[in-house]
């Protein structure tokens, strides 16, 4: 952890030291375990009374947040109100349960919780160096054995099978030898940081660095911006240079004569701002003034389950995970419960069901700490017209203002209002008694009286009951699709149809233009077949390719097809929408992903990739002799003419690399462009549509590799240069120290 930044804190000491809490995990299972937080200020530690069970650890990394009260699902159902001061529960970013726990005093609870979320919250804003330094230390303390703050030969040993580096005995013996000044047998103090000096080398920065460093041996201001024009094809002036010397710049002597050295060079280069997502492609930064059926939305699919499709849990904590993530559409599949209470579950399975309106409250309070951007309710209504009035009444009371229930003008909308105007709204996507139309008529009209004859039809009454309800669809209201032609000529705009994966597949390759412009006026739903019962995903792309807005996915399922649904929503400050572009918004659109006729939307481009070297890999085998054999690929996806796959060689343990252990590949060579291995060229033909993934993967030459990280963006949003690629592991959380290191250039082709 930062130590100049939390030493001495009292809420640090805190949790160091440690202390009882109950666990909670039913109304009958309550035990105390003691929880601290070990030295590495980085794992919290919980002891285990159960005999074969070692002590539980988890990393404050895979925690998304500590939170006060009885919120969560598992206290509110195990605990009793009067114990609402001393609860609090922590929600993890992987697909690990809510931890809840009860403290002793009110007081305390709120110390854990203070104590937490400032360690956490520091953890989150270290840079990149430190969070290396903090891996390698970990790493140290967890070789360490004894606790002696010395390494031995054997522990040294340990150390590099830790940071995933293997060594023969004679180089171990070499490079022991050589940090160890004192001979005295062990490294310790200045020996260790010599040792981890030697580790951290990074060969290909020297030679970068040494290209540009022409003044005394360090970077001038005026070498930078040579090295920013040239190499990175930034737009760069002196007054750019001076600003990165004195923001990264660690030594003072070198930063008060406006020079940068290669550490210095190297925090520059580690900075998110200087990695390869275009740092103005973070924050919102397209036109969110459009109609809402111009953009992606980020969607999912039976979103309250945790699991399979069959027999698996339902859960609140599913929703707050997923509107985490950025996701803007949550489906609510809706039944009779017991005591006139509606459930959600997945109807005739064995999946576990949970109240409608808890679901409505954990939404009300996640919609919008991601983003501030509208939430679709994406209602499957199977209730009786009783629960529906009870759906009714727990959205209205729960949800408030926030609640979109009659058109944001005065009269019959003729379009979608913008994601803009919708700031902090909801939205109901469901099925509608009649047109939004004939809302206006009636209200026209001077007849509002009921007749006898109307009451005594049981049809209409049957329909006032349900009134409630169908009058919050406004805006999306769901229709049977029977063909374009139909659609075209019949439905309203704000009338939309959900597509099986198969049929919309099927349009998007049969009738690519007929759906992109029918996508202009409507919305379209995709949601998986009914057989993916394990949850599995289908490939959003060819979706997205034909307009679709509301491409829906099992977000609780790690997989290549969430990968790339995250890397699409990545950009616009994760904000859930990303803007169609111009041809997919125009309704004369000639725009035909499949056969891709000429117009605005060609814009040829050619992708050239080098992949340089890679930084602290995480072991994906828990054998202790297991080192990874990383293998890189690098993949487009977008139109069918842009898809397609490239990979280097796999690079059997690459720790072997003595005098560079943490680097993988050619460094000698890297400005020469016969290394077939690690230079990649791409031809992209619609840059606009365009996805690029960076994937790591174990190499076995016996099974299947295994998956190691992955970083996917927007083509557009692509800086050139060298550039530092960050890592996300298999559920798309950040992996804190890893991370791939290329070249990239984008040119208009010939």
């Amino acid at each position: 952890l930062d130590s100049n930044r939390l030493e001495g804190d009292p809420d640090l000491q805190f949790l160091l030291k440690g202390g009882d809490l109950l666990k909670v995990l039913s109304p009958s299972w309550k035990k105390t375990r003691y929880f601290r937080l070990q030295e590495d200020c980085k794992t919290m530690w919980r002891e285990s009374k159960k005999t074969f069970k070692k002590n539980d650890t988890f990393s404050l990394d895979d925690i998304s947040a500590v939170q006060m009260g009885r919120q969560s699902e598992g206290l509110k159902k195990n605990t009793e109100e009067q114990v609402e001061d001393r609860c609090f529960f922590i929600i993890f970013k992987s697909r690990r349960k809510n931890l809840d726990l009860i403290a002793s005093s009110e007081e305390e609870a709120k110390q854990w919780v203070k104590s937490m979320q400032k360690v956490v919250s520091n953890l989150n804003n270290l840079s990149q160096k430190q969070k290396t330094e903090h891996w390698i230390l970990s790493c140290l303390r967890k070789a360490d054995k004894n606790k002696d703050d010395n390494l031995s030969p054997s522990e040294v040993k340990s150390f590099l099978h830790l940071i995933n580096i293997e060594v023969d005995d004679e180089y171990m013996e070499m490079l022991f030898k050589k940090c160890d000044k004192s001979k005295s047998g062990t490294l310790t103090g200045e020996e260790i940081k010599h040792f981890y000096d030697l580790l951290t080398q990074r060969d290909e920065i020297d030679v970068i660095y040494g290209e540009y460093a022409k003044t005394t041996g360090f970077m001038s201001a005026q070498n930078l911006v040579d090295f920013l024009m040239k190499e990175q094809r930034e737009k760069a002036t002196l007054a750019d240079a001076h600003r990165i010397i004195e923001m990264y710049e660690p030594d003072e002597n070198a930063k008060e004569k406006k020079l940068l050295s290669k550490d210095g060079f190297l925090m520059y280069l580690n900075h998110p701002d200087a990695m390869i997502l275009n740092p103005d492609h973070k924050d919102v930064y397209q036109d969110m003034s459009q109609p809402l059926n111009h953009y992606f939305i980020s969607s999912s699919h039976n979103t309250y389950l945790m699991e399979d499709q069959l027999k698996g849990p339902s859960s609140t904590e599913a929703y707050i995970r997923a509107l985490q993530k950025g996701c803007r559409c949550v489906e609510l599949d809706c039944w009779d419960g017991p005591d006139n209470e509606p459930v959600i579950y997945h109807g005739y399975t064995l999946t576990s069901k949970i109240l409608f309106k808890d679901v409505i409250k954990a939404i009300s309070e996640h919609a919008f700490k991601t983003s501030q951007y509208p939430v679709i309710l994406s209602l499957e209504n199977h209730c009786s017209v009783e629960q529906q009035e009870v759906m009714a009444r727990h959205m209205s009371s729960i949800l408030g203002s926030a609640l979109i229930t009659s058109p944001l003008s005065d009269g019959m909308p003729t379009n979608f209002p913008s994601p803009e105007e919708l700031k902090g709204k909801f939205l109901i996507k469901g099925k509608r008694l009649n047109k939004l139309e004939d809302t206006f008529a009636e209200a026209a009209a001077d007849d509002n009286d009921v007749t006898e004859e109307e009451e005594s039809n049981d049809e209409d009454a049957q329909k006032e009951k349900t009134k409630e309800l169908s009058d919050m669809v406004i805006y999306f209201k769901s229709v049977h699709f029977n063909s374009f032609e139909d659609a075209q000529k019949n439905l309203s705009f704000y009338e939309m149809a959900s597509f099986k994966e198969g049929k919309a597949i099927k349009l998007a390759e049969e009738s690519a233009n007929a759906y992109v412009r029918h996508n202009v006026e409507k919305f379209s739903r995709i949601y998986p077949a009914g057989s993916r019962t394990d949850s599995s995903n289908y490939n959003p792309v060819p979706l997205w390719n034909a307009g679709c807005q509301i491409v829906a996915l099992n977000f609780q399922t790690p997989c290549t097809d969430m990968d790339v649904n995250q890397g699409r929503f990545l950009v616009n400050g994760k904000s859930g929408y990303v803007l169609k572009p111009a041809f997919m918004r125009d309704v004369a659109t000639e725009f035909d992903p499949i056969t891709l006729t000429r117009g605005d939307w060609l814009k040829h481009k050619t992708l050239h990739v080098m992949v340089i070297s890679a930084q602290q890999l995480p072991k994906v085998s828990q054998k202790k002799s297991s080192i990874v054999d990383p293998l890189v690929k690098v993949e487009v996806y977008g139109v069918p003419a842009d898809v397609a796959e490239k990979e280097t060689k796999p690079f059997d343990n690459n720790g072997t690399s003595r005098s560079r252990p943490l680097f993988y590949f050619n460094v000698s060579a890297m400005n020469q462009d016969n290394i077939k291995f690690s230079n990649f060229q791409f031809d992209v033909y619609v840059p606009e549509l365009a996805l690029v993934r960076f994937s790591i993967e174990d190499y076995d030459s016996i099974s299947d590799n295994d998956f190691v990280g992955q970083y996917t963006l927007p083509f557009n949003s692509l800086k050139m240069g060298y550039r530092h690629v960050p890592l996300f592991n298999k559920n798309g959380n950040l992996l804190p120290s890893a991370g791939l290191f290329v070249h990239i250039m984008v040119m208009d082709a010939e």
